[in-house]
């Protein structure tokens, strides 16, 4: 299923498709409007139809939503797919795909350039992200939910995942230190999980505040990264951030039955419909879904063509290049 969304949304994943096609390979499109897009054509941000629809699909490439004007009732559609689909760990890897635009400089003057090469897990179901917000006097206060089932399937989930793409090291972020009953049981079950299944991997744990600085600091330590809701959110951006934004960043959201795939940036609506949106990120999403639905070789091809029209100095301008969103395509296609 594709589910374009708004803002930059349709141009990029028109950008992902057009580059796919020329894989040559035999692709179902169910295309399903959504967001702002879904009101307009059909009255609401997501249908019960589009959620039925994308049960039954193998895979859905997202594109972005827009926020809504404050008048709309709106449902997330983002939200909704992850919340009926399941899809209950999210994963983002980060690296340096155009040197120049790394934000990791050499460890000393003349040193060799550190290279952050994470995977970051997150737990895509609890957390806050449950939004249940309960007004108390003078203030506001929000539940945070941990239970041991979300947490041991995203652990299991993380070291699988580690196992099947040949990493090494995966290490448990959280707070335990100040949140003992949440985190602390976020970090028992995957120690529990560690000692049952991880025989050929290394794990340990860190606080997610040391971990954003060792990202910084010493950004090739850390490898497979599996975190509560929250967490992963925010340090998969500072780890795009420091490979050279957003428009670089992809993500996949895994269930036991259905997987999403999304660029991780917004709707972008200050450059919609100037052609000149970023297709990278959800490019490399395209490279992710093609993996989830068996297509290992095409995904290579498609990857590979990607990081050689970036390495030929080939960009969009937010990149410093000349290329707009097509025209990009048009070169990693030509690539293929």
């Amino acid at each position: 299923m594709v589910a374009a969304g708004d803002g930059i949304g349709p141009e990029v994943v028109e950008a992902t498709l057009y580059a796919m096609d020329g894989l040559g390979l035999d692709l179902e499109l169910y295309i399903e409007p959504v967001g702002m897009a879904g009101v307009q054509e059909r009255g609401a941000p997501i249908t019960d139809e589009t959620v039925e629809i994308a049960r039954d699909m193998d895979a859905i490439l997202f594109g972005a939503v827009e926020k809504p004007p404050p008048d709309v009732d709106y449902r997330s559609p983002l939200l909704t797919l992850r919340k009926e689909l399941e899809l209950y760990a999210n994963v983002r890897p980060a690296r340096p795909l155009v040197p120049t635009h790394s934000r990791l400089g050499p460890v000393v003057p003349g040193g060799p350039v550190p290279q952050l090469d994470v995977v970051i897990v997150r737990e895509n179901t609890e957390g806050l992200y449950v939004r249940r917000e309960h007004v108390i006097e003078d203030g506001v206060m929000a539940e945070r939910v941990i239970t041991r089932k979300a947490s041991e399937r995203v652990h299991r989930f993380a070291f699988e995942w580690a196992r099947a793409h040949g990493r090494t090291k995966v290490t448990c972020v959280h707070k335990a230190n100040l949140l003992r009953r949440s985190d602390g049981l976020f970090l028992e079950t995957f120690e529990e999980v560690a000692r049952d299944i991880a025989a050929d991997i290394e794990w340990s744990d860190m606080h997610v505040d040391a971990m954003a600085a060792a990202m910084v600091t010493d950004p090739g330590s850390q490898d497979v990264l599996v975190t509560p809701n929250l967490y992963g959110d925010i340090l998969s951006d500072l780890a795009a951030g420091l490979c050279g934004g957003l428009g670089l960043a992809p993500s996949g959201s895994y269930g036991e039955d259905g997987a999403l795939f999304e660029p991780v940036h917004g709707s972008a609506p200050d450059i919609a419909g100037q052609g000149i949106a970023d297709p990278v990120a959800c490019m490399l999403s395209g490279v992710m879904m093609l993996d989830h639905l068996g297509h290992p070789e095409a995904a290579r091809r498609l990857e590979g063509a990607v990081l050689d029209a970036l390495a030929s100095g080939v960009s969009t301008p937010d990149l410093g290049g000349e290329h707009g969103t097509l025209g990009f395509a048009e070169e990693v296609r030509e690539r293929l």
